[in-house]
C-alpha cells in the first residue's frame, strides 16, 4: 500500500530514469506554457511524468489530459499509473477512448486518444478545468496527432493563455517542436532530455530465401529464437491477416509450454490485455503484433524481437481520390524502436528479416501522415474549427493538390457550402467518429429502417474486416459481412466470429449515439434496436458515401471506376457477376497487376440513379 503520509498522487519513487529530470521539467513549466521532453525508451515518461506534475501550483487542482496515439496504449498507460497509486482505474487516473470511458468524479488524469481530444476541443475550445495537455509519442506524426497539437496550440493562443502543453517522445526534432510550442515573447519552449533504461540488443540479420513467403520466414525465425534464447518473443507483422497466417503456421510447431497470442488494434480489450500480461510460471509467449507494439506499450517478459521489417500503410492518391493499403518496408527509426523492445529487461536479441545492405537503403524516418494520407477528415475538422491550415501550428502543411482534393470531396458530400463553410449536414458529420464519407452515409440513414445497416457498414469499413484471408480466397462482399455481424455464427469462409461480435457491439453503440444526437428515444424493435436488416441495401447506402467509386463490369471480374481506374475481383467471387459495384477498398500489391477490390458491394441502376440523378450517364460513359 502507498505510505498514508504521502498524497495519493505521489507514488513512491519508481527508480525510472525520467525521475531525475522531473525537477527540471517542473521548473520549465512553472514559467513557460510549453515544454518538450525527449526521453529514451524505457525512461518511464508516459506513466511517471503526469503523476509527478499533479501537485504543481499552476495546475491549481485542474485535470491533466494525456494523449496517446492508440487505444491499447491509452488503456495500458492508465492501468500502469493507477497501479503506481495502488488504486483502481477510474479513481485518480482514468481513460477515455472511442469504445470505452473509465473515469470518475475524482479523476484528475485522463488518458485519451487523439480523436477524443479533437471532439472535446470542437465542443469546448477552452478546455475548461484542464490545466495541462500531454502529447505522447509525437514523433509518430499521425494525422490526428498533428491536428490535436495544432488545435491545442491555437486554443492556448486565443482562449487559454494559461494552458500548459507538454510534448513527449523518444525520437523527435527537438528544435522544430520547441519553436511550435514556444511563443513570440519568450522564444522556443524549453527542451528537457532524459536517458532511458535499456540494455544492449544484438541484431541478427536473417533475410528470407528468394521467393520465400513472409509468414514462412517469420515462422522459421520464431522457432529458431525459441530454441536459442530464453524469455518471450515479440513478432512484428504488417497486419491482422499476416498475424493469422503466422499463428496457423506456429500451431503445433511450438512446444506445449508456449502460448501464441495476437496483438493488434482491432482486438477486444480482454485479448489485448492478455497479450500484454506476463507469462505464467513455466510458460513462454510468442506475441504476434502489428506496429501498435512499436512504442508506448511494454510487453512484459520480452527478450527477443522478430521483425518482418514491414508495415501496412494507407497511401492516398489525390488524383483519383483513392486510398490504397500498401505493405511497405519500415524506416530505420521504426526498426530501431522495434529492436529496442527486446532490451527492456536485460540484454536481448532482434532478428531482422532483411539484410544490412537493404537496411542502409531504407528511409531514416517514417513519412508524416499528412504527406501521404487522405485529408478529407482533416479538412472537415478545420472547417468546423474555422481555420485554414496555414493559420495553424501544424508541423507540416498539406500539399495544395491533396488539400484541394479533400475540399472537393467535402463539397460533393454536401459538408461545405460554396464559401467553404460547414453546412448543418457537415457539422452533423463532424460530430461522428467516422471518416466524412461514412459519416454522410450514417447521417442520411438516421431515422430510416436502414439506420443500423448504415452503422454496421461504417463500422466494418472504419474498424476492420471480420473476415480473414487473402483477396480471392474470401469474398469482397460487404453485404455478407453485415450478415455476419447480425449472426456471427453463420457459416462463412474466413469468418472471425469474435471479431464480428466486437464489430456488432460497435455498430450498436454508433446507432445509439446517432439516436441520442437526434433526440430520439431508444427504439424498441429488439434488444439493440437493429430490427430487420436488409443486407441487399448495402450497395445503395455505400454509393452515397462513395459516389465516385461506382464501377461497371468489363468482364472476368474486372471493373472500371468512375474516375477511370481499373480494379479486379477474383473471377469466382460472387460479386464478379454484378453489372455494377461500389468499390470501397482497393489493394495494390505493387506487382504490376491490376489492383484488387477487397471490399465492395453490388448495386443496380436504380441505386445509381438515386445517388447520381442525372449524372447516371457518367457512371457508364467509360464503357
Amino acid at each position: 500500500m502507498t505510505d498514508p503520509t504521502t498524497p495519493a498522487h505521489r507514488p513512491a519513487p519508481t527508480g525510472l530514469p525520467v525521475e531525475s529530470v522531473v525537477g527540471e521539467l517542473r521548473a520549465a513549466l512553472a514559467t513557460r506554457t510549453g515544454a518538450v521532453l525527449q526521453a529514451e525508451p524505457g525512461a518511464g515518461k508516459t506513466t511517471v511524468v503526469p503523476l509527478r506534475l499533479l501537485d504543481e501550483p499552476w495546475l491549481a487542482g485542474g485535470r491533466i489530459l494525456v494523449l496517446e496515439p492508440r487505444r491499447v496504449a491509452a488503456r495500458a498507460a492508465a492501468a500502469r499509473m493507477a497501479a503506481l497509486l495502488d488504486e483502481p482505474v477510474g479513481a485518480t487516473v482514468g481513460y477515455r477512448t472511442r469504445d470505452a470511458a473509465v473515469v470518475g468524479p475524482t479523476t484528475r488524469i485522463e488518458v485519451i486518444t487523439d480523436g477524443i481530444l479533437t471532439r472535446r476541443l470542437q465542443r469546448d475550445p477552452t478546455l475548461e478545468g484542464v490545466g495541462l495537455v500531454v502529447l505522447d509519442e509525437v514523433h509518430e506524426r499521425s494525422l490526428q496527432g498533428d491536428l490535436a497539437l495544432a488545435l491545442v496550440l491555437d486554443a492556448r493562443e486565443g482562449l487559454r493563455p494559461d494552458l500548459r502543453v507538454l510534448a513527449m517522445s523518444a525520437t523527435l526534432d527537438d528544435d522544430r517542436l520547441a519553436v511550435l510550442l514556444g511563443d513570440a515573447a519568450a522564444g522556443p519552449a524549453p527542451v528537457v532530455r532524459s536517458s532511458g533504461r535499456s540494455h544492449p540488443v544484438d541484431v541478427m540479420w536473417a533475410p528470407p530465401e528468394p521467393g520465400e513467403r513472409t509468414e514462412r520466414a517469420v515462422g522459421a525465425a520464431v522457432l529458431t529464437a525459441l530454441g536459442r534464447h530464453r524469455g518471450d518473443v515479440l513478432v512484428f507483422l504488417p497486419g491482422a491477416a499476416d498475424i493469422g497466417r503466422v499463428e496457423r503456421l506456429l500451431a503445433g510447431a511450438v512446444g506445449a509450454d508456449v502460448d501464441v497470442m495476437a496483438l493488434f488494434g482491432a482486438l477486444s480489450a480482454e485479448q489485448q490485455d492478455a497479450a500484454l500480461a506476463a507469462s505464467g510460471p513455466g510458460r513462454r509467449r510468442v506475441v504476434l503484433a502489428t506496429d501498435v507494439a512499436e512504442t508506448s506499450l511494454t510487453v512484459d517478459g520480452v527478450t527477443v524481437v522478430v521483425d518482418s521489417g514491414l508495415a501496412r500503410r494507407p497511401r492516398h492518391d489525390p488524383r483519383v481520390d483513392l486510398t490504397r493499403l500498401r505493405t511497405e518496408p519500415v524506416s530505420q527509426a521504426s526498426a530501431t524502436q522495434r529492436a529496442g523492445r527486446a532490451g527492456r529487461l536485460g540484454p536481448g536479441v532482434a532478428y531482422r528479416l532483411w539484410s544490412p545492405a537493404e537496411h542502409s537503403r531504407r528511409p531514416a524516418f517514417t513519412a508524416p501522415e499528412i504527406a501521404v494520407a487522405d485529408l478529407t477528415g482533416l479538412a472537415l475538422e478545420l472547417a468546423v474549427w474555422g481555420a485554414e491550415p496555414a493559420a495553424l501550428s501544424l508541423p507540416d502543411q498539406p500539399s495544395p493538390s491533396a488539400w484541394s482534393s479533400a475540399r472537393r470531396v467535402l463539397e460533393d458530400l454536401g459538408a461545405l457550402d460554396a464559401d467553404g463553410r460547414p453546412t448543418m449536414v457537415g457539422r452533423a458529420m463532424a460530430a461522428l467518429p467516422l471518416h466524412p464519407r461514412l459519416a454522410r452515409m450514417v447521417v442520411d440513414a438516421a431515422g430510416t429502417p436502414d439506420e443500423w445497416l448504415a452503422c454496421a457498414l461504417a463500422t466494418i469499413v472504419e474498424e476492420g474486416d471480420p473476415v480473414r484471408g487473402r483477396p480471392g480466397e474470401v469474398t469482397a462482399d460487404l453485404a455478407e459481412r453485415v450478415a455476419l455481424l447480425v449472426d456471427p455464427d453463420r457459416p462463412m469462409v474466413g469468418a472471425d466470429a469474435r471479431a464480428a461480435r466486437r464489430l456488432r457491439r460497435r455498430a450498436d453503440d454508433l446507432a445509439r449515439r446517432l439516436r441520442r444526437r437526434s433526440g430520439e428515444r431508444e427504439r424498441g424493435r429488439d434488444g439493440e434496436g437493429r430490427g430487420a436488416v436488409d443486407t441487399a441495401r448495402a450497395g445503395a447506402w455505400l454509393a452515397r458515401a462513395f459516389p465516385d467509386r461506382i464501377a461497371h463490369a468489363r468482364g472476368d471480374g474486372r471493373f472500371r471506376l468512375r474516375n477511370g481506374m481499373g480494379a479486379a475481383l477474383a473471377p469466382h467471387d460472387p460479386l464478379a457477376g454484378e453489372a455494377f459495384v461500389v468499390a470501397v477498398e482497393v489493394r495494390d500489391d505493387d506487382t504490376g497487376r491490376e489492383p484488387r477490390l477487397t471490399l465492395a458491394a453490388g448495386l443496380d441502376a436504380t441505386d445509381i440513379e438515386a445517388v447520381l440523378g442525372d449524372r447516371i450517364e457518367t457512371a457508364v460513359s467509360v464503357r
